[in-house]
């Protein structure tokens, strides 16, 4: 079984400028990946990693960190506007061509979230190889609100409705739902095979962590898990 593990990292960030090498808890952000997947690799045969970023500094502290890669995002899969599934296929492409192989499973660690265990990746992993039709899994965590109950959106006359239609007279009766937390994703090669752009799809699978974890879109998130890395206040290990 061949598995690919991609590291997707591009420059230009605009909420946390520079976020993907800032330094938490004195290490670069990217450097959790890089040794979540190493730590992966090791306990698994015929495993590579791969970074994708259109960005020579990003490129040059991956090196640093361990992570060395031939492969650069091209200028047209740049910006913050561009769908992770052509990134993902693309870099696959390329390393399938390059190593002349064919990966069985890609592996997506997204830098800016790093709150995983190794053993949330390795549940995750027996979760989709036992079941067969799956096309993906990704990682979940329990949600802070419930479209079903308090998030609603604004229509086109003013006015405000829930996001979804629910009778629940309390949030403990709502459906449940979840977060995705965008800190991992497995997918099997047959997703790209079928072009699929969304990493939703009716075979997807979800992976509930029974811990905290969520990404760094702001400022303030970049201060919040500083605190919780550099006080210990996490109960697992990262």
């Amino acid at each position: 079984m061949n598995i690919l593990i991609t590291i997707c990292a591009r420059g230009g960030s605009k909420g946390i400028p520079g976020k993907n090498i800032k330094h938490l808890n004195g290490k670069y952000l990217i450097d959790y990946s890089i040794k979540h997947a190493e730590k992966f690799a090791s306990l698994h045969d015929n495993v590579d990693i791969t970074l994708s970023t259109d960005s020579h500094e990003i490129k040059d502290v991956a090196s640093i960190c361990g992570l060395n890669t031939e492969y650069i995002r091209p200028e047209y899969l740049g910006g913050d506007t561009i769908g992770k599934m052509d990134v993902l296929h693309h870099v696959l492409q390329y390393e399938e061509s390059n190593r002349q192989k064919k990966y069985d499973f890609l592996l997506d660690l997204d830098v800016t979230s790093p709150l995983r265990t190794i053993e949330d990746l390795e549940e995750a992993f027996i979760t989709i190889i036992n079941r067969t039709d799956a096309l993906n899994i990704f990682s979940v965590s329990k949600p802070n609100k419930n479209p079903y109950y308090n998030v609603v959106e604004l229509q086109d006359d003013g006015y405000c409705k829930l996001v979804k239609y629910s009778d629940s007279k309390s949030r403990q009766s709502a459906p449940i739902v979840y977060d995705m937390n965008a800190s991992f994703y497995f997918y099997r090669r047959s997703f790209f095979e079928q072009g699929l752009k969304s990493a939703i799809t009716d075979k997807s699978l979800l992976f509930l962590m029974d811990h905290i974890c969520f990404d760094l879109d702001e400022p303030l998130d970049f201060e919040i898990m500083e605190f919780l890395l550099s006080h210990n206040k996490l109960d697992f290990e990262i």
